[in-house]
């Protein structure tokens, strides 16, 4: 018979006791769910609510049963129906009666409740992490490469150039952005639960304070049935979890871009590539596109368990047991990703000599050189329109602006002078864009400094 079976003539049918198991995922939180017991029975008897002896008797037995958790000397029953009664359980039978006091004044809703709150409070501190990693590894890159010249694209056109610094400090914001939402969805998940009961408290006078003192909570949950009912806090992880692949996503598709025969901007190493069961020639970049196909993955358990959470009346109700799936998965396949991507990147090769082949071919410099005719009086709309006109010249002709002769130029327009070319030379292009936030060599190692500040404030 169940533990809660006291109200039933016989024991669920054996299709729901498999339907309904969740000892799977529970498995996962059973050094939360054992720390929080730890902490409530502790509190009981403080609190003279149970024997101090018993008290005594529990904590201890609860410590052993964690010394074997974590040797992974447990076997978890599915009969038991989940982590929280098979804690109970094995309780009870090393320690004996003692051990059925542990669940007093707190019911399975508040328990799992507060599971959650500290599983994800873990996860986000394992994810910033992760994050911090590939944050300073994108950082020692760019140092490297503060003066790399390459195309820089709008609608995946040559549009200006930028450095290679600059572009791998885009990805540094992005990645710092996704730390700090981790950072807040712990701030969020920082409220105990425990004490609410199960929808509308307890009789006993639990000490709530004590019991997060002892858990290292800086507050409790203010409202019993909201204690209870809300799972906001996994919400905030996977959303953050979705902005964070998303990110990663669009640097991996670069990367897949860049890899290419057309780009040839990175060599990805051997180890994070395969090849063709046909076709010996080929080297695919499969690692970084199956971490785009993972990022829809993530996206769907954020609208699976918003979907899950939508019509839910309160307080607490059954349908919420789908959360620990979703948020696990959504977890696990970020923080496997990060680390992934993490080595990936650290291998690869750079073709800077390509970047900036590039860069002049695909007439990166034609904003430059429609601003050194206005510095000449000419009007930007006519300059526009002119340097328009010379590219057409010289994609006819099969070469660069560099390339043009003085007398070219001239043909255009008689502002040309021989002082165009360092107006269109690329360090020229990106030097003069000094100011905070363009892609300068010492404005971006500004934004580096900077960048290592908000990370170190992590």
């Amino acid at each position: 018979m169940a533990l809660w079976g006291g109200r039933f003539s016989k024991d669920p049918d054996q299709l729901v006791l498999e339907y309904d198991a969740c000892i799977g995922m529970g498995e996962r939180m059973a050094q939360q769910d054992i720390l929080g017991s730890l902490a409530h029975a502790r509190m009981l008897g403080e609190q003279g609510i149970i024997p101090k002896e018993d008290a005594e008797a529990i904590v201890r037995g609860l410590e052993g049963i964690l010394s074997d958790v974590r040797a992974g000397k447990i076997t978890w029953s599915v009969d038991a129906e989940d982590i929280h009664m098979n804690v109970e359980t094995l309780l009870t039978e090393r320690i004996g009666e003692a051990g059925k006091r542990l669940h007093t004044g707190r019911s399975r809703n508040d328990q799992v409740a507060l599971d959650n709150h500290m599983i994800a409070m873990d996860q986000c501190k394992q994810t910033v992490s992760l994050l911090k990693g590939l944050i300073s590894l994108l950082l020692e890159t760019a140092r490297e490469h503060l003066n790399t010249a390459m195309p820089g694209y709008t609608h995946l056109q040559h549009a200006q150039p930028v450095t290679l610094a600059h572009h791998l400090m885009a990805y540094v914001e992005m990645f710092l952005r996704d730390a700090r939402r981790f950072n807040f969805t712990c701030e969020m998940a920082d409220e105990m639960p425990l004490g609410s009961g199960a929808l509308a408290a307890t009789t006993y006078p639990l000490n709530r304070e004590r019991v997060a003192e002892l858990l290292g909570f800086s507050a409790i949950t203010e409202n019993s049935l909201d204690g209870v009912s809300s799972r906001d806090y996994f919400l905030d992880y996977i959303y953050a979890a979705s902005c964070c692949m998303m990110h990663l996503s669009r640097f991996c598709e670069e990367l897949v871009l860049w890899n290419s025969s057309e780009f040839r901007f990175v060599e990805m190493d051997d180890a994070f590539a395969t090849g063709s069961s046909i076709m010996p020639q080929k080297k695919n970049p499969d690692i970084a596109e199956l971490m785009r196909g993972k990022t829809g993955r993530v996206y769907g358990d954020l609208v699976a368990l918003l979907t899950v959470m939508k019509g839910l009346p309160l307080a607490y109700n059954k349908d919420m047991q789908e959360d620990k799936e979703r948020f696990w998965d959504a977890a696990d396949t970020l923080n496997r990703s990060l680390e992934v991507f993490s080595a990936m990147f650290a291998s690869m090769t750079f073709r800077t000599d390509v970047m900036r082949r590039s860069a002049l071919d695909g007439f990166a410099n034609a904003t430059d050189c429609a601003d050194y005719l206005v510095r000449r009086g000419v009007a930007f709309r006519d300059a526009h329109r002119i340097v328009g006109e010379l590219v057409a010249y010289c994609l006819d002709a099969g070469k660069t602006l560099e390339e043009l002769t003085p007398e070219e130029y001239r043909r255009f327009d008689p502002a040309f002078g021989e002082d165009v070319y360092g107006a269109i030379s690329l360090e020229t292009c990106v030097g003069a864009r000094s100011i905070p936030g363009g892609p300068a060599p010492q404005a971006v190692a500004a934004a580096i400094a900077s960048a290592e500040k908000k990370l170190a404030a992590l």
